[in-house]
């Protein structure tokens, strides 16, 4: 269960640590997802499970530059919501899913009410660009109680940190389990962190977001 008591609480400082911008607990809710190897498979199935007015998604799936592009037409073609690839000062909205591009970060950021992503470059992170730490803690920044993360399959530890950060600042966070994971490396490290409030095999992960953001 989450532990209400650490809503808001700062947490020990990474590379985008929580600094109080994000709103408090409100209907303006955002999905960040994170994968790596075997995630566009796994991504694919967490999608289609989803309805077409679900809240904003932002997902970063580890893919070389001009792959993400084609991957979100696919999805879009594949899904009832909205797929494509991010770009710099999108808005997001209801229904629609974004694509980090490959080469980039792509960090969540706030004007008001209002969510949109800023694309932009960046050093590797874990031999990484784009990166699910950089998105995961910018989720925690500006989003905090507001977002749910998932991280799905995947080789080494992006985003570990990141959805811990995301879970000290009061969002729901799910890890996709050993079982149907095709490297369990991303969510076995987060978690190891205690960043993880469910553990679910990959059919069950887009039923637990639908039912968590209902409530």
């Amino acid at each position: 269960m989450r532990r209400l008591d650490l809503l808001g609480r700062r947490p020990p400082p990474v590379r985008l640590a929580p600094s109080g911008r994000a709103l408090l607990k409100t209907t303006h809710r955002v999905v960040a997802i994170g994968a790596s190897t075997g995630g566009t498979e796994a991504i694919r199935v967490v999608l289609q499970g989803l309805p077409p007015d679900m809240p904003p998604i932002v997902i970063v799936q580890h893919m070389p530059q001009h792959f993400t592009r084609s991957f979100a037409g696919r999805l879009d073609e594949l899904c009832s919501l909205e797929v494509k690839e991010a770009e710099n000062g999108e808005r997001l909205r209801q229904g629609k899913a974004l694509i980090a591009p490959g080469n980039c970060h792509t960090v969540l950021k706030r004007s008001g009410a209002a969510y949109y992503v800023e694309v932009k470059e960046g050093p590797l992170v874990f031999h990484q660009r784009p990166s699910v730490e950089v998105l995961f803690c910018s989720v925690a920044r500006y989003a905090g109680a507001n977002a749910l993360g998932v991280i799905l399959t995947g080789m080494g530890k992006d985003g570990a940190q990141g959805l811990l950060e995301m879970r000290r600042a009061g969002a729901w966070t799910i890890a996709q389990d050993e079982r149907s994971s095709v490297v369990f490396g991303m969510p076995k490290e987060a978690i190891a962190l205690g960043a993880v409030d469910e553990v679910l095999p990959l059919e069950r992960i887009a039923p637990s977001i639908v039912e968590r953001l209902c409530r």
